[in-house]
């Protein structure tokens, strides 16, 4: 169903002001699916012609899109894409920024403590006594990551485990925005074995500070690198900053396509959004920053990779993940993050006379009547 713009703007303003609890009719999902289909078309359109536009654009076993030198490709992107990783520790429950496309927006003062002394592994608790009990039993997986929030908030407690860890031959990087991070920090986790360290440039608004704390990290650590999501206020910071950026001795920059959770969207009320496969919901603008920032590295023969870890990439992680794993065939974790869908966000969308459906058909008469 090649449903036109104006009849899914129609049908979605009387959605988005039914309760959160009604239930579509089937004919009605029919129209939100159509809407959905209509809007990534375009989108996807959009971002394959930007894509045929990059000279040096490679692919990782088509599960996601870089540019640059292969050598310096993330090996904790590697795991989470072609391994059996990545398994999330977490420790920290706070934060000492609180950014706008944070997923925990709004409730940073109110996220659950894992526990004194106490790990969160594969959503089981643990002692720091219990890991190797875990790495005895368990089937070691070719990656981990430390994260949610803050870890430098309260890094010394890290350094034995990421120890325990390294000694167990397993790959480990963490993220951080960066403004906790010191040499002697760094110069210590090096030690410990943790091999990759991911800066969230934007949190801090591409600062001279976070940035200084990019080369200390760099003398160190043997991967050092960007991940953020894509918006415009970072591509606008990166630019300016550019040549002090990429001099830092970075390796990689991860372009996260931004995706939207209940936390956070109100944040990004008013931009163009599409919904990805009826998964993570985005503004469109973000994978294209992703990719016009990758052929201004192509162009230029940025020594780093630079990587576009977009919404595809999540549901190629995914359906990795889940083979790993042994799960039935097409089984895949990759999901919408609302209970119902935001639909007044996607109106927007629908009203913006620049953004044209590629094709379009009256909806049958079937569909047409019930508003």
């Amino acid at each position: 169903m090649k449903i036109s713009k104006k009849d899914a703007y129609t049908w979605f303003k009387f959605f988005a002001t039914l309760p959160e609890e009604e239930q579509l009719t089937a004919h009605q999902s029919e129209i939100v699916y159509a809407a959905f289909a209509q809007i990534e078309e375009v989108v996807d359109k959009r971002n394959r012609e930007l894509m045929e536009s990059i000279g040096g654009l490679k692919t990782l076993q088509n599960r996601t899109y870089y540019v640059g030198n292969d050598d310096k490709f993330p090996n904790g992107c590697k795991s989470c894409l072609l391994g059996t990783g990545l398994s999330a520790v977490r420790k920290t429950n706070k934060c000492n920024l609180e950014c706008k496309f944070c997923y925990n927006y709004g409730e940073l003062d109110d996220i659950p403590p894992v526990g004194e002394g106490m790990w969160e592994i594969g959503e089981t608790k643990y002692y720091e006594k219990d890991i190797d009990l875990l790495l005895s039993v368990h089937k070691k997986p070719t990656g981990i990551s430390y994260v949610y929030l803050e870890p430098f908030m309260e890094i010394e407690k890290y350094y034995p485990v990421i120890k325990k860890f390294h000694d167990a031959n397993i790959h480990q990087h963490m993220y951080t925005n960066g403004t906790l991070v010191t040499g002697q920090s760094v110069k210590i986790l090096a030690e410990c074995g943790l091999d990759e360290l991911r800066f969230n440039l934007g949190a801090a608004n591409c600062s001279d500070k976070v940035i200084d704390n990019m080369r200390l990290a760099a003398e160190h650590i043997r991967s050092v690198g960007i991940e953020t999501p894509m918006t415009p206020e970072f591509i606008k910071g990166f630019f300016e900053k550019k040549n002090m950026i990429l001099n830092t001795g970075i390796k990689f920059i991860n372009c996260a396509e931004l995706h939207l959770n209940p936390n956070n969207i109100a944040n990004y009320y008013g931009e163009n959004m599409y919904i990805s496969r009826h998964g993570y919901i985005s503004p469109v603008w973000s994978r294209e920053l992703s990719l016009k920032l990758m052929k201004t590295a192509d162009d230029e023969k940025w020594d780093i990779v630079v990587h576009d870890c977009s919404n595809y990439t999540k549901f190629a992680r995914g359906l990795n993940l889940s083979a790993k794993e042994g799960k039935w065939f097409g089984a895949n974790d990759y999901a919408c993050e609302f209970p119902a869908i935001p639909y007044e966000y996607f109106l927007p969308v629908l009203q913006d006379e620049s953004f044209l459906f590629l094709s379009e058909e009256p909806l049958p008469a079937e569909y047409a009547d019930g508003l």
